[in-house]
């Protein structure tokens, strides 16, 4: 009955190394990923202050948007940094040179957004981050 059970040893082949732009050389990017993430901040943003704690279920209801919140700005700072740092060139860089300073804007206010319940931070975040995909997206016409 052991040896049913006995998974058969396997041999892998030798694993080559290889250098490229990103983790996996795909080329596929979208920041749809971050653009959701904003508008979540801020609509977890608009809930959390709509709660009126009271009771357990308010509360937990209030814990839940805060965790979603914070997961999302993370998410956000993620999403950004993957393409800042793996899809844009040089060239991309010459033709928006407010790229570095949006992409350093949307990381402060996605931290502000998982350290605070600020309406204005929220709506300042969907912003940059519109505008980061606006910049993505011009670079692929």
């Amino acid at each position: 009955m052991r040896n049913l059970f006995k998974l058969p040893t396997l041999s892998l082949p030798e694993v080559a190394e290889v250098h490229a732009h990103c983790d996996v050389p795909c080329g596929i990017y979208d920041p749809a990923g971050a653009v959701l993430a904003a508008k979540t901040v801020a609509r977890m943003v608009e809930l959390i202050g709509g709660i009126e704690v009271t009771d357990a279920a308010s509360r937990n209801k209030f814990v839940r948007c805060v965790e979603v919140k914070e997961e999302h700005a993370e998410k956000v700072k993620h999403e950004v940094q993957i393409i800042w740092s793996d899809y844009f060139k040089p060239e991309h860089l010459a033709a928006h040179p407010e790229l570095h300073t949006t992409v350093w804007n949307i990381l402060k206010l996605a931290g502000k957004n998982k350290q605070n319940i600020d309406a204005e931070a929220a709506a300042q975040l969907e912003a940059a981050v519109k505008e980061f995909a606006d910049i993505f997206w011009s670079t692929k016409k």
